[in-house]
């Protein structure tokens, strides 16, 4: 059976993003392969979207390698997502479905539990599917697409730090979902924008480094997409 190139893809960003492959490495096809167990044309293919993305570069006479983004881009790419997050949440406010919104609630229920409980890591990920879900409300697959790419690249050279009140943090996502629940596009673009300028203050520039993890195939299905 042909391994999709998409789920070849996402194990490939998924490595470069947790720093398994550090940046300015190469990337050959005969290595991808056998670590994710496919053949090479999926990776073929997975190494050009990742390239579209900015994941990867092509060199001259050395082939694919792990792009190496400078402070300025890295900069830039927290600007763009403080535009763009802010549009996503006045959309939501026209187009949220019923499902968006009660996704929406429970997620701000439970980082409102787990942020009384000081579960930092907890956070973390909740924090993670607020805004994917956000975005997914917008109904809009371009502006979906690109906040998906920027999470993915932000992650890869940012850390962030935990918000110093993160009992606040989710009271202004509560407040996001009340805005966009009601339909106020201004007050949801304003309040995301708000949110996001604060929670840019959180971030810190990655040192390129090398974390080793055990081979992984991708020919399963617990892939993620």
């Amino acid at each position: 059976m042909r391994i999709p190139a998409h789920s070849v893809c996402t194990a490939i960003r998924d490595d470069i993003v947790s720093g398994v492959f550090e940046r300015g490495s190469r990337l050959t096809e005969e290595q991808l392969a056998r670590r994710y167990g496919v053949s090479r044309v999926p990776v073929r293919e997975a190494l050009r979207t990742l390239e579209s993305e900015g994941f990867v570069t092509t060199r001259r006479h050395a082939g694919a390698c792990v792009a190496e983004p400078t402070e300025q881009e890295a900069a830039d790419l927290l600007e763009v997502r403080m535009l763009l997050e802010p549009l996503g949440a006045a959309r939501a406010a026209q187009r949220r479905t019923e499902a968006h919104l009660k996704v929406l609630r429970g997620l701000v229920r439970l980082g409102q539990e787990r942020a009384r409980r000081g579960q930092g890591e907890d956070l973390r990920s909740l924090g993670g599917w607020f805004h994917e879900t956000l975005a997914q409300a917008s109904g809009s697959p371009g502006l979906i697409a690109l906040l998906t790419q920027l999470r993915h690249k932000i992650a890869w050279m940012y850390a962030v730090e935990q918000p110093a009140k993160p009992v606040d943090s989710w009271a202004e996502h509560g407040a996001i979902v009340d805005a966009v629940a009601r339909g106020d596009v201004d007050r949801a673009r304003t309040l995301t924008a708000v949110h996001a300028e604060r929670a840019a203050s959180a971030h810190r520039l990655r040192r390129p480094e090398r974390v080793r993890t055990s081979q992984h195939a991708v020919n399963t299905t617990s892939v993620r997409h």
